[in-house]
């Protein structure tokens, strides 16, 4: 693998800062169309999202609590928790995910960079079906990229991205970053991470005989 230098933790926890806020600006510019406009998470809303992206900072208790009440399953957890904070007002939702900025407060079993991780391609979540343009920092994004590659288990059944993308070389064309073997795919660090997190809106940005295959793949599913 080549990859651009990953960030410091200092300047991870710059960049979320930056992400959170911003997005919480935008989320305060959305109309109540948009706040219910579906997003690229499967049958999430936008104000799921933001809902998800607001308990960033749930405490080991509440975790527990809310695994048992998902009798156990992770993914049932994470679903039903947003869904159940997504009921509240939007401008609450906004509060909760500025107020984040400035804290390097954890959930439990991860490190600083899904804090990272989650608010560059949550905010994608968001824009994207919105037509909102919104460019993921390079820097940010490749460290990002390099982070889902790297997953350990069981983190890496989120995207399972080395499995999905086996037999492919992602190269990115503005950054001094590439991983894996094989068919080429090639494009902005941004879309490349949007593809690694399992988001097929990226496909269109992307070249090469890999993505190629991978677009055929998408049609004939």
């Amino acid at each position: 693998m080549t990859a651009s230098p990953v960030l410091s933790e200092d300047a991870v926890w710059a960049a979320v800062d930056r992400e959170r806020l911003e997005l919480a600006d935008l989320l305060d510019s959305l109309t109540t169309e948009e706040w219910a406009h579906a997003s690229l998470c499967t049958a999430w809303r936008v104000r799921d999202v933001a809902a998800h992206l607001s308990l960033a900072h749930t405490g080991t208790g509440q975790v527990l609590a809310d695994m048992a009440r998902a009798r156990g399953s992770f993914d049932r957890m994470v679903r039903d928790s947003a869904l159940r904070r997504a009921a509240a007002p939007p401008g609450e939702l906004t509060a909760r995910i500025r107020a984040m900025a400035g804290s390097r407060r954890l959930a439990p079993g991860v490190s600083h960079l899904e804090p990272l991780l989650d608010s560059l391609v949550h905010g994608q979540d968001i824009t994207v079906p919105l037509g909102r343009p919104r460019a993921m920092p390079v820097d940010a994004a490749a460290t990002a990229a390099t982070r889902v590659w790297n997953l350990p288990w069981p983190l890496s059944r989120a995207f399972n991205a080395r499995t999905r993308l086996r037999s492919l070389r992602l190269v990115a064309t503005d950054a001094d970053w590439s991983v894996g073997q094989g068919a080429v795919v090639e494009g902005p660090i941004q879309a490349l991470l949007l593809l690694l997190t399992g988001r097929t809106a990226a496909l269109p940005q992307l070249t090469g005989a890999g993505a190629a295959r991978l677009t055929q793949a998408g049609a004939a599913g």
